[in-house]
């Protein structure tokens, strides 16, 4: 999830667990915790775009890491506050704090290697990265607690309440892709599409639209579904696998092509613009609702420039000019 988000969890996890002994110190240190496993991203300098994909959300985001970083960051609290206050509240709001923020991310696309260092990544892919629905409420209710006096049983039920509405959420979103998944073979069948395999994301910002992607041989079919309205098989995309270009690449043995399949889940395009390949992965969309379907260019992928050793770049769509955000709420809505 964003930054944001992950801060508001951790301030509610920390305010749960030590915000009646040290009142907002507790918020505080728990948005620390919150913060902590993302701090990977400084080692993206270090690697090639691919290989930062890889790296971030891996060993940071692990059950180990929170089980090596708790207790460490628990005693030197412990140590530093000449142990005013235990060694277990300590342990508590630094492992909690910091657990649940790989926890999170378990819900979105990225996923994470939580079991590492085992090498599959764990996700349920049921909320987008940045969704307000989720994040506002759970603020709003962690800001008015920490208003409250630390003693206060209403300063308590506010910020459980936030807690509980971020679970029911996050339950909302399983439900809710599982039965559009379990729809997405009769929604393709409409448009004369029968796939392979399927795949069902959250559009951005918002889990009342979902993004349906689907496979055969040659290309991928992305549609999508409002909870507002009917499968509308004429908002179906098609974009060409077209992996046979990425042969033109001499690779020396590197195996890149297993790191896309891994990374994108083996959902990627590729496009050849002049001497660079782009590889798109798909699981990001398109640009087509956020610009009325003047542009459908896929959102996010990798580049290579051929003939230099195939060193990836990143690609990320930057023209928003066309943007057209009202379409994009009509559409989910249901218009």
């Amino acid at each position: 999830m964003d930054s944001l988000t992950q801060i508001v969890l951790g301030a509610a996890v920390g305010e749960a667990v030590a915000g009646r002994k040290i009142g907002n110190k507790a918020a505080l240190w728990g948005a620390i915790g919150g913060t902590i496993p993302d701090l990977d991203v400084f080692l993206r300098a270090f690697y090639d775009p691919l290989d930062a994909v890889l790296v971030h959300r891996g060993f940071s985001h692990s059950l180990l890491f929170a089980c090596l970083v708790g207790p460490a960051l628990g005693y030197l609290f412990h140590f530093l506050t000449k142990k005013k206050y235990t060694f277990k509240m300590w342990f508590l709001l630094w492992f909690l704090s910091i657990v649940t923020h790989p926890m999170l991310d378990i819900f979105t696309n990225y996923g994470t290697q939580f079991f590492w260092p085992f090498s599959w990544r764990l996700t349920f892919n049921s909320v987008f990265v940045i969704d307000p629905l989720y994040t506002l409420p759970f603020m709003v209710l962690l800001i008015g607690a920490l208003f409250m006096k630390r003693e206060s049983q209403r300063r308590r039920n506010w910020n459980r309440a936030g807690i509980i509405y971020s679970c029911i959420y996050l339950l909302w979103g399983v439900v809710v892709k599982l039965c559009v998944y379990g729809n997405s073979d009769s929604y393709f069948a409409q448009a004369g599409v029968h796939p392979k395999r399927t795949m069902v994301t959250p559009m951005p910002l918002t889990s009342f639209y979902w993004d349906l992607i689907a496979e055969d041989d040659t290309a991928y079919y992305i549609g999508y579904k409002s909870l507002f309205a009917s499968f509308n098989p004429k908002d179906l995309e098609v974009i060409p696998k077209r992996h046979e270009l990425l042969k033109q690449i001499d690779w020396n043995g590197n195996p890149r092509i297993n790191q896309i399949k891994h990374i994108t889940n083996d959902y990627y395009a590729v496009s050849q613009s002049g001497d660079s390949l782009i590889v798109y992965d798909l699981r990001f969309g398109t640009t087509t609702l956020f610009t009325a379907k003047k542009s459908q260019t896929p959102l996010m992928g990798y580049g290579f420039k051929l003939h230099s050793d195939a060193v990836p770049f990143s690609y990320r769509t930057r023209d928003f000019s066309q943007v057209d955000f009202p379409f994009y709420l009509k559409k989910v809505m249901g218009n």
